[in-house]
């Protein structure tokens, strides 16, 4: 066996689906300029898709949503009715209706998704294609598929459940004094990881929570709006000047820095636009590091599945000025499992817990009104 069959043989097979002939040229020539990735085949449309994710395996798929006769979605669909296993990656528009529809790919089990631009130059550029190849394989590598291995709980036993754990915690908590806050930092698998966390969350948490979710400006609006309607917590994008209430998820605005200042006595919802920090543009570290002046006396930093290591560094610092209690991720419920192992490293993390208790330590941990 010769040394180039061996290189082939070693690489991940990827499968690209997009209805462009122009868009599958670009993205199969970037994938394959990739010694670590191969395209062994193309579709032209959700149909053809499906046919060959029926009789073959592949380490990864790239998926555009908007096609002919069998869209994105559509597939993704079902391949969750026929139990076909998939890592996906999205390739999506940037539009308010292509951010909902990301948003709905990813409950459906995509792993990551990208943002194709408009401009053609641009998608062949340097940044563009590094970003490409970083997201491809942290899916190809990830641990998780499209087909959940743990059964989906329906949502009104899940609301059932919270309101009984809820009342436990209010006859059994010890009064609490100052004030609390919890700060979330989460990327890859991060976006589902949010469907299991917030919605189990009260809407008299003793606490706001503040996320940063890695993701463009657009896509964390259609988060935010899809948390909402599937939480009795109060959900919403962040926005400038917001002064933060007990009970209510900021979720960062993308392509922006979240911080929060101490104004008036109150707290509030600052913006920076500094260039990206660990490669990403909402950087959970300035989040963590605005927390140190401010009025908090006890913050729950929490890091959930994501590649990378942002957070680590931030809540480092905050450590040093603020009584925390660190909660991460467990390797085995996390779709990457970089940032929580990251932050695991330095020794601060209290708690290693499965992404389906997290919920419940965050209430444990700052109480109910």
């Amino acid at each position: 066996m010769t040394i180039s069959t061996l290189n082939t043989k070693s690489k991940k097979k990827i499968l690209v689906v997009d209805d462009s002939a122009l868009m599958r040229r670009v993205l199969c020539d970037i994938i394959n300029s990739d010694e670590r990735f191969q395209v062994v085949d193309q579709a032209v449309d959700g149909e053809q898709a499906y046919e060959l994710l029926k009789k073959n395996q592949y380490d990864g798929v790239v998926l555009d949503i908007y096609m002919p006769r069998m869209n994105g979605i559509e597939l993704m669909r079902l391949l969750q009715k026929d139990r076909i296993r998939a890592k996906i990656m999205i390739a999506s528009t940037d539009s308010k209706e292509g951010a909902a529809v990301t948003i709905e790919s990813l409950e459906l089990g995509a792993i990551d998704f990208v943002e194709k631009p408009a401009n053609i130059a641009y998608l062949k550029g340097a940044y563009f294609k590094e970003k490409f190849l970083d997201i491809l394989f942290a899916v190809v590598t990830s641990r998780q598929t499209n087909i959940s291995i743990t059964p989906v709980i329906p949502r009104q036993v899940q609301e059932e459940n919270t309101q009984k754990f809820v009342s436990a915690v209010r006859k059994s908590q010890m009064p609490v004094a100052g004030q609390k806050c919890v700060a979330i930092a989460c990327s890859t698998g991060g976006p589902k990881a949010l469907q299991s966390v917030i919605p189990k969350l009260p809407a008299d948490l003793s606490a706001p929570v503040l996320i940063v979710q890695h993701m463009p400006k657009g896509f964390t609006q259609s988060l935010a709006e899809r948390l909402d309607t599937l939480s009795k917590i109060r959900v919403k994008e962040a926005a400038e000047g917001d002064v933060l209430e007990n009970g209510t998820v900021y979720i960062a605005m993308g392509g922006k820095h979240m911080n929060v200042a101490v104004k008036g006595g109150k707290h509030v919802i600052t913006y920076t636009d500094e260039p990206p920090r660990e490669g990403v543009k909402p950087c959970a570290n300035y989040m963590y590091e605005s927390l140190k002046t401010s009025s908090f006396t006890h913050i729950v930093c929490v890091v959930l599945t994501g590649m990378g290591s942002d957070g680590t560094k931030g809540i480092v610092n905050l450590e040093t000025s603020k009584k925390i209690h660190v909660i991460a991720q467990d390797e085995n419920s996390s779709t990457v499992y970089g940032m929580p192992k990251s932050i695991a490293a330095t020794g601060l993390v209290n708690q290693v817990v499965s992404l389906d208790d997290v919920a419940q330590e965050i209430i444990m941990n700052v109480g109910v009104r």
